[in-house]
């Protein structure tokens, strides 16, 4: 197999190949970030192997990576998108100072060479669409929140009447903005029997609230994770430990590689979760009960609550309480 890494920015794709034994195969090329752009660079490595199976990698760059990852995926090709931080220590591993456009791509062919990541797939255009409007919800929601906090510390400084009355514009139209995303939210919901039937069943689950709820049916629909632990590590919520020999004895800790919107709505359903769900509950104080640290129990409650978002979908059956299983 050849790897072939791409090192996306705004305007331009720089790729470079390399065999199995970590040999480069080609002088890498520069192609054009856009339509044309990534037609030539498939023919390119079409032409470069003729008979052999190919592989991208390319890093998440924000948008800019998402015509190429597509437009390679549509051609019956192998392409992968991973995080850019994996493939910053895989350099400092290698010992790689230099930076540069097509060093970083050999860097990335090196990568999908040693790493083997797993092979990325576009989002369904209903799942891509709900999932842009829920971060376009969240973003109107900071906005909002923002101008708020503003508004009380010029209230506060005794500021002129025009800041006063610019920033309450701001709040009216912010809130306006939120009222009709979450009517749109709401429609594109109720117009999906696929997508309003997983918010209903994941809102069976005590303490899954709506915005919850939404976030894990958009992340869980749309990506096909063969259990709820792959599903607990997208979002960032497995331990990381830091332990060696005698000596080394670090505080675990969560990895955070996911989504921290995500993390945040779950992090505040969990603390709801150990009141009221009998799941969540009985694992946080049988932690606390070993000496488990009110945080790291909390930890753990989270990674269950995906668990359970999962197992609810994936058995697409609603949440059962533990007294009514075993009866």
């Amino acid at each position: 197999m050849l790897h072939f890494g791409i090192d996306v920015s705004r305007d331009k794709l720089d790729c470079a190949v390399v065999d199995e034994q970590g040999h480069c195969v080609k002088r890498g090329r520069t192609f054009k970030n856009d339509a044309e752009g990534v037609i030539e660079l498939i023919r390119w490595a079409r032409e470069i192997a003729v008979e052999q199976p190919r592989s991208f990698v390319m890093e998440a760059t924000a948008a800019y990576h998402e015509l190429a990852a597509t437009r390679i995926h549509c051609a019956g090709l192998i392409v992968s998108v991973v995080n850019p931080a994996q493939v910053r220590a895989l350099a400092r591993g290698l010992g790689m100072l230099s930076k540069t456009d097509l060093i970083d791509a050999l860097l990335l062919a090196h990568y999908s060479r040693l790493a083997r990541p797993r092979q990325w797939r576009p989002a369904e255009p209903r799942l891509k669409d709900f999932s842009a409007m829920l971060m376009r919800l969240d973003c109107l929601e900071a906005d909002l929140r923002r101008e708020r906090n503003r508004r009380e510390q010029a209230a506060v400084r005794g500021s002129a009447e025009c800041v006063l009355s610019s920033i309450d514009a701001c709040i009216e139209f912010l809130h306006g903005q939120c009222k009709a995303m979450r009517k749109t939210i709401d429609s594109h919901i109720v117009a999906d029997d696929l997508l309003s039937a997983s918010v209903t069943r994941l809102r069976t689950i005590p303490a899954v609230g709506e915005k919850t709820a939404m976030r894990m049916a958009a992340i869980l629909t749309a990506n096909s994770f063969g259990n709820g632990k792959q599903a607990a590590a997208y979002l960032g919520l497995v331990p990381v430990k830091c332990e060696s020999g005698s000596s080394v004895r670090g505080r675990s800790r969560l990895s955070k590689a996911g989504n921290p919107r995500v993390r945040a709505s779950l992090y505040m359903a969990a603390v709801v979760a150990k009141k009221i769900n009998p799941d969540i509950k009985d694992l946080y104080d049988r932690l606390c009960a070993q000496g488990k640290t009110k945080m790291s129990a909390l930890g753990a409650c989270m990674r269950k609550l995906v668990h359970l978002c999962y197992g609810v979908l994936k058995s697409g059956h609603d949440y059962v309480r533990p007294e009514a299983r075993s009866s």
